[in-house]
């Protein structure tokens, strides 16, 4: 399924690709992490906007925050509410930033659930990297 918004392109907002899915194996964190967060939504002890990771790419959520999968115009996740229009995320894993700014008027769409998606963004950068850099491998 494609829309079309306002910037004239053509966004796929529903499916993601099966490529996205990367082998979490190789990350047992990550594993660990989305398995945890999965059966704590299941069970009703987690909101699905409070997760690190990602049940749809099964990724940690930095990884994929910026596919048009978690842009959600209602809840106002990624979304300038001005332009109405999706805003744009970047991520800087070695300074460890998250920023989000409409794709349309380059403002910074200030709401509470773009807030909030930059606070969960950093935790998983944060969990990321304790998963690669553990602390016993420091020299």
């Amino acid at each position: 399924m494609t829309e079309k918004c306002k910037c004239g392109d053509h966004h796929a907002w529903a499916t993601p690709s099966p490529q996205d899915r990367p082998a979490a194996a190789r990350q047992p964190l990550l594993a660990t992490t989305l398995a945890h967060e999965d059966r704590a939504e299941d069970a009703g002890g987690l909101d699905p906007t409070d997760r690190v990771t990602c049940r749809t790419h099964h990724r940690w959520l930095h990884d994929c925050v910026a596919s048009p999968v978690h842009t959600n115009p209602a809840i106002g996740y990624r979304w300038c509410r001005r332009c109405d229009h999706q805003a744009l995320v970047a991520v800087d894993e070695l300074a460890g930033q998250v920023t989000i700014r409409c794709g349309l008027c380059g403002g910074v769409p200030l709401s509470r659930a773009n807030r909030e998606l930059v606070e969960m963004c950093r935790r998983s950068l944060a969990l990321a990297r304790s998963g690669r850099f553990p602390e016993s491998a420091a020299a």
